[in-house]
């Protein structure tokens, strides 16, 4: 069973590294994910996870205060809006699916900014 839990581990945290550059693909659930599954799976890997220079900040931040860094807040609403924006003008041609890349973009937009601020 530890083994699937490692495998799921790694898989989930690839989804979440990818949702750092796609603005659809969450990254913070992957990462909680991945923390679980790491901490059902393998100490050693949770423990390099929460120690990581860049994930194990994020991951602690969020379990602990349900928060988000302002930089991660501007830098994710801006790369969606950017990717919808260039996806509705310069991509897709029908107007109904404009208008649900539109929705998702504010859902997003509304979900991430729900979130509070991390003040350091």
């Amino acid at each position: 069973m530890k083994v699937l839990y490692i495998i799921l581990g790694t898989l989930s945290l690839a989804l979440g590294v990818l949702g750092i550059f796609l603005p659809l693909l969450p990254t913070t659930p992957f990462l909680l994910l991945t923390a679980a599954l790491y901490f059902r799976g393998s100490p050693r890997l949770y423990d390099w996870l929460m120690n990581h220079k860049y994930f194990g900040p994020y991951i602690r931040n969020f379990r602990e205060h349900k928060a988000i860094p302002l930089r991660a807040k501007i830098l994710s609403v801006s790369l969606l809006w950017l990717t919808i924006c260039y996806s509705i003008f310069c991509v897709i041609s029908l107007w109904w699916v404009k208008i649900l890349l539109a929705g998702i973009a504010i859902g997003v937009t509304r979900h991430i900014l729900s979130f509070r601020t991390l003040r350091k």
